[in-house]
């Protein structure tokens, strides 16, 4: 017998919604990655280095939820996060031949936005995982409580920037 149109619907739109999160994923990996090797040895970088291993293993446990639940990866959504987030590269900062404050403080804030959609999608996850099965609620809560602990990790380091960068007098 056929799945009903509604519980089909269901599964697609469930497929649509994960596959954006990968390409949200893929933009993230990317930039944290960049952020802690840009930051070297330096405070920021022995902070946010740990976080960018993290997000890439955030991804990974994406793509493996999405395997579980038999969900294909959408490679043009996943090209899209790359493309995104190098493209987000361009915009002036400030600064031609070194990197700005304003733009650590700005993929900070990315990282920060991206974290915390990233949780938002671990909660509904965990909120489905009480009807299907193949969703792991522990998993899930442990993912949830890491994306939590990354987004507070950022929001220091944000903060710290923003200071840095924003509070002398413009002129």
């Amino acid at each position: 017998m056929p799945p009903r149109p509604r519980v089909a619907r269901q599964g697609q739109l469930l497929g649509i919604y994960l596959n954006d999160h990968l390409g949200g994923a893929t933009a993230g990996t990317e930039r944290a990655t960049r952020l802690a090797r840009a930051a070297g040895e330096s405070a920021l970088g022995r902070a946010i280095g740990p976080v960018a291993a993290e997000i890439a293993q955030d991804r990974a446990a994406l793509l493996d939820i999405m395997g579980d639940l038999g969900v294909p990866v959408r490679r043009y959504k996943v090209c899209a996060g790359w493309a995104g987030e190098k493209l987000g590269r361009l915009k002036p900062n400030g600064h031609l031949l070194r990197p700005s404050p304003l733009g650590i403080m700005l993929d900070l804030e990315a990282l920060r936005l991206g974290v915390e959609g990233k949780a938002a999608g671990w909660q509904l996850l965990r909120r489905l995982s009480a009807a299907d099965e193949r969703l792991d609620p522990a998993r899930l809560d442990t993912l949830l409580e890491r994306a939590l602990r990354q987004q507070e990790r950022i929001e220091q380091w944000r903060v710290r920037q923003a200071e840095e960068a924003l509070a002398t007098p413009v002129g």
